[in-house]
């Protein structure tokens, strides 16, 4: 996660983590989880292309994401957020998300992305650059082959969910017709993942969004 650059005579660290728009998006999952959704805790996920922060609440009634990267607040835990800011974590009200997307621009990454995805708010932060032709010519053509239902479990499945969690949200009976209408789809597809591919068949096999079936839910809201 560190490397060093010897170029000059003090030692300076080069880190491949965005330390700072990690440091913002960590501080606005605690400031606005929902505490009261119990059994859900605030979520770390370290991979190889990127990193998921994940807080439970959904947004606030009358705030949309595009608010978010405007720099709109509003404080779901007022003592929390003055506590935060009485020790120099938060500058301003509404500063940290667009933070997060100018640092991202002066490092040459591609940008955070910002998902509500069923009673949560995911951060998805880009360890690297992407092609982002590659990406949308991809994903235009997956919209393509997606059908509603595959999207409806999309947008419930949240962090990691076994069937029947995912049944559940979805109000379904049916093992048949959720595997090959819902399940079997989605993963032909590399819309989401197993949680332990090689024992596809393990009592406690869960299920997770992939990278490209963030973007797809990424390019739907932008068109929503």
């Amino acid at each position: 996660m560190r490397g060093a650059d010897f170029s000059e005579v003090r030692r300076k660290d080069d880190w491949s983590i965005p330390l700072v728009i990690l440091r913002e998006a960590v501080i606005n999952a605690l400031v606005h989880a929902d505490y009261s959704q119990r059994g859900a805790p605030i979520r770390i996920a370290f991979f190889d292309d990127r990193i998921e922060i994940e807080n439970p609440g959904i947004l606030l009634p009358g705030m949309t994401i595009e608010d978010m990267r405007q720099g709109v607040s509003k404080i779901r835990n007022p003592v929390i957020a003055r506590f935060f800011r009485e020790i120099n974590l938060i500058e301003q009200w509404g500063t940290g998300v667009p933070r997060m997307f100018n640092e991202a621009q002066a490092l040459g990454l591609p940008e955070p992305r910002i998902l509500e995805i069923g009673t949560k708010i995911r951060f998805v932060v880009p360890l690297g650059k992407q092609a982002d032709v590659g990406t949308q010519q991809v994903t235009q053509q997956v919209t393509q082959q997606v059908t509603q239902q595959v999207i409806n479990l999309m947008r419930n499945l949240e962090y990691e969910m076994n069937r029947a969690e995912i049944m559940k949200l979805l109000k379904l009976k049916d093992r048949v017709n959720f595997t090959r209408n819902y399940l079997a789809p989605a993963l032909a597809l590399k819309l989401i993942e197993m949680t332990q591919p090689d024992s596809p068949k393990s009592p406690s096999q869960k299920y997770r969004l992939t990278k490209k079936g963030q973007d797809l839910l990424l390019s739907q809201s932008k068109q929503s």
